[in-house]
């Protein structure tokens, strides 16, 4: 996909990335990024916004354990060491360019002594110019290796949070993550600031505070011994301080000017990472996730994707702020700014010892707290601002190591299942008694007093209006939610004392509203059964099954093509005649409609050409697997979006794959697969309004035969 700013460019033309004679190409981590000419960034200097304190003692405990946690990442107890002692070390320096500055005040003697003997005390003089040059030039060096240390020690503390909380998400159940509170816990605990994670901002945060407070003291000192020497000094420090803490102006921010640009990444095991962070992350995807038991195989898959791409990773706003640092931090430009900022002092200096009646006592003194002042009031409103902010940021570590104790709604089992690997090949059995429930925060019921018994190997079909409570039963076999009344048997085995995994495992299910990962084709099939997920030929087999097979080979890319891919190509104003990016087309009525651009690895299918794919899902866990551990269907209305052709298939395809194995079958019409039927329920208003095989329904000549034959004439 594309993203950009704004809709349309005034400038004519095209932009072609690939004209390497007006186009510049840089590679920033994974991506690819294309401009028309030299960026020239800045940084603003500013605050952060001031937050209300929280109670810093509560989170201590969870910020010590960071601390050992990131102590522990394999190499960075070394980069960290080097990074905290380059940052004081440079407070070092700060401080003794400080003590020159008092120093210095012994020039108002020099000076007194010069106009009055014509003398001038050169040692003294020349020791306080090595020292400010010692001190720039030893700030210059330690920036210079802080820099280089910064962004491995960044990348690697984040790689190592970005797994600990893709854990935690994937392990969720549908009620857990739903919960409000839930979703703001995890939303802290994943919360960025320009791209660093909780745990290095809090770090550079408290890092920064001490070695704020350091200089704050040391500036004291020197500030007092300063004023101590001069008539009016305490007045010239207090309008000097004041007027330097009104001048801070909050906020931070850095900006990129407004030129062509654009990028994009060929990384695929970083697509494929953004892909699987997008599935964990999305609640549209996590019923899936719990039924299909596919956390841990996320997690890995995650991992593996994290690992290859390596300290590469990172979103394009981050390298090219990291980028912009490096300009900003090199050696030479770094030279230069420690050479104009002592230039006056030197000079002055050297003014002094050539002229030593010809600068006043008064100007140096003035200068002097000048100088004092200023760097007092920059580290003072430093501390102020670091101190309102370790609150929150405490808080945020502790909301991140708990996201590892969230407690799942729906409690596990204890007895495995099955007993028999071998059973569970004829089907399992399933029974509801009296079973009823709302679903959270609902005052009317999904389902009330249901009750029904299927044996193993047999076929229910379930139907009825929309909202009957249809889905509603499936959703409950697979213990996405708890019912409120009543007990479910499955396998003669109260649901409740089932081992989750094992319950799960045993089934497969294919949801009304079911859903397709940021994935490629070839994985939105293959995680049906993570086991046999390498297995080209099973992924082929299901697509055939599912009725897929002919429209994927259709597709440019075939089973590699995205359906939304998870990592946008990104651009900036391009001209009006630029039409296609890396090969994709830019579609601009995308960005009107939907505010990001469509295309670009993402494929538009049609609702029936979903459907199949999701039923090929379906099949790659159920019945493709000789080694499969499944033994009850759930089909939640899997016609939906099929022609009646397409749905005569399917059930044609039902009906003869699933061997054995129980099948639960829902759908708001009446097809052929009714007329096979052990058992059809037929609901209406949450309740089981009549129960019977096809025939027995049709002799009662009730609600299920009226509606049937309703049906029946539209095709006559």
């Amino acid at each position: 996909m594309f993203s950009r700013g704004k809709q349309f460019s005034d400038k004519k033309g095209t932009f072609n990335p690939y004209d390497t004679s007006r186009v510049k190409h840089t590679r920033l981590g994974v991506w690819d990024l294309y401009e028309e000419q030299e960026p020239k960034l800045a940084k603003v200097p500013g605050t952060s916004r001031f937050e209300q304190y929280m109670d810093l003692i509560e989170c201590m405990p969870y910020v010590w354990r960071m601390v050992k946690d990131v102590l522990g990442i394999p190499s960075c107890a070394f980069l960290f060491a080097v990074h905290v002692a380059c940052q004081f070390a440079r407070a070092m320096m700060a401080t003794l360019g400080t003590w020159c500055v008092t120093y210095t005040g012994s020039c108002s003697a020099i000076m007194q002594q010069a106009i009055d003997t014509r003398t001038v005390n050169t040692d003294d003089l020349l020791h306080i110019c090595v020292g400010r040059i010692a001190c720039g030039v030893g700030n210059l060096l330690c920036s210079a290796l802080e820099g280089r240390i910064r962004w491995p020690l960044t990348t690697r503390i984040r790689r190592y949070y970005d797994v600990r909380l893709f854990r935690a998400r994937a392990r969720l159940d549908l009620p857990t993550i739903e919960t409000t509170r839930i979703q703001r816990q995890l939303d802290d605990a994943s919360s960025t600031v320009f791209g660093h994670s909780v745990a290095h901002s809090t770090l550079a945060m408290g890092v920064g505070v001490a070695i704020s407070v350091f200089q704050l003291v040391a500036q004291v000192i020197v500030l007092l011994q300063l004023l101590r020497h001069h008539r009016d000094g305490i007045l010239l420090a207090a309008l000097s301080l004041s007027l330097e803490l009104i001048g801070w102006l909050p906020g931070v921010t850095a900006y990129f000017p407004g030129r062509v640009w654009a990028a994009t990444t060929s990384n695929e095991d970083y697509v494929k990472m953004e892909g699987w962070r997008r599935v964990i992350n999305d609640i549209s995807y996590r019923k899936e996730i719990v039924t299909g038991n596919l956390g841990e195989y996320a997690s890995n898959e995650h991992v593996k994707a994290s690992d290859r791409v390596g300290d590469d990773q990172g979103d394009l706003s981050t390298w090219r702020r990291e980028r912009a640092m490096w300009h900003n931090t090199s050696p030479s430009w770094h030279f230069v700014r420690v050479f104009l900022t002592q230039a006056p002092q030197i000079v002055f200096t050297l003014r002094v010892m050539q002229y030593p009646a010809s600068m006043p006592v008064s100007l140096a003194s003035l200068h002097l707290i000048n100088n004092a002042t200023s760097s007092f009031g920059h580290r003072l409103y430093e501390v102020l601002i670091n101190s309102k902010s370790m609150g929150e940021q405490f808080s945020s570590v502790r909301k991140m190591y708990e996201a590892d104790n969230i407690i799942n709604k729906v409690a596990d089992g204890t007895i495995p299942f099955p007993e028999d690997s071998l059973s569970i090949r004829y089907g399992i059995a399933l029974e509801f008694k009296n079973v009823s429930f709302k679903y959270p925060d609902a005052d009317k019921y999904a389902l009330r007093n249901i009750s029904f018994k299927l044996l193993p190997g047999q076929l229910c079909v379930i139907v009825g209006v929309n909202g009957s409570g249809k889905s509603t039963i499936l959703k409950l076999v697979t213990r996405l939610y708890e019912p409120e009344q009543g007990q479910i048997l499955f396998g003669g085995h109260d649901i409740r004392t089932l081992k989750l995994f094992d319950l799960r495992q045993a089934v497969s299910v294919l949801f009304q509203d079911y859903t397709h990962f940021p994935l490629s084709i070839r994985d939105n099939i293959g995680i049906g059964d993570p086991d046999a997920a390498q297995n080209e030929a099973h992924i082929r087999l299901a697509a055939r099954l599912g009725g897929a097979e002919e429209f994927i080979k259709a597709l440019p890319e075939g089973f590699d093509t995205y359906l939304d891919r998870p990592v946008r190509d990104q651009y900036s104003d391009l001209p009006e005649g630029t039409k296609t990016l890396f090969g994709r087309e830019i579609s601009y009525t995308a960005v009107r409609d939907a505010g990001g651009m469509k295309g670009g690895g993402t494929s538009h299918l049609s609702g029936g050409q979903m459907q199949r794919l999701a039923v090929a899902r379906t099949f790659m866990r159920s019945i493709v697997s000789e080694d499969s551990k499944v033994g009850l269907l759930l089909f939640d209305e899997p016609s939906a979006a099929l022609d009646p052709v397409a749905e005569h298939d399917l059930f044609e395809r039902l009906r003869e794959l699933r061997g054995n194995k129980t099948m639960v079958f829902s759908s708001h019409r009446f097809g052929n697969l009714t007329r096979y039927a052990d058992l059809i329920l037929y609901m209406n208003d949450s309740v089981v309004v009549e129960a019977g095989s096809h025939e027995e329904l049709l002799k009662r000549e009730g609600e299920y035969a009226k509606i049937w034959n309703l049906q029946a004439k539209a095709f006559l």
